[in-house]
């Protein structure tokens, strides 16, 4: 009977460790972002923006916040909005109150008619999303 004892000990240890392994190798962290791809972006964002043309400024605020939300969707974090999935990485914003801001800046450009936004407050914002790109390992 021990030799019976001890092989159904052994059984349920080999089993333990399988289990372990399984979940081990299956379990799904944050994805890993094309840095590439998000840098390409990146760069089409900011040659978009054009002194002398002032509706630029507001395209590429749109643009680069759009660019932010996708790769935190593309990371799997959490949250029905942009703004809940920035509040979850709260943590890891290298300057939360810039991030923010940008962030901010955008919802006024897409809610209300008439905004104005200068190339200082575009270079800005986009001075904040892109340190938050980097934030979240994007670029």
């Amino acid at each position: 009977m021990d030799g019976t004892l001890l092989a159904f000990f052994i059984g349920i240890l080999v089993v333990g460790i399988l289990l372990i392994v399984v979940m081990t190798i299956t379990k799904k962290g944050p994805a890993q972002l094309d840095v590439d791809k998000y840098r390409l972006k990146w760069l089409s964002i900011e040659q978009q923006l054009k002194k002398e043309d002032p509706h630029t400024c507001q395209m590429v605020v749109l643009n680069a916040d759009k660019l932010l939300d996708q790769a935190l969707r593309e990371r799997g974090i959490k949250g029905q909005t942009m703004g809940e999935r920035m509040k979850t990485l709260q943590g890891t914003w290298s300057n939360a109150n810039a991030v923010w801001s940008a962030h901010k800046l955008r919802n006024q450009i897409a809610h209300e008619s008439d905004v104005a936004v200068s190339y200082d407050d575009a270079r800005r914002a986009l001075a904040a999303f892109k340190q938050a790109l980097k934030d979240v390992g994007a670029i």
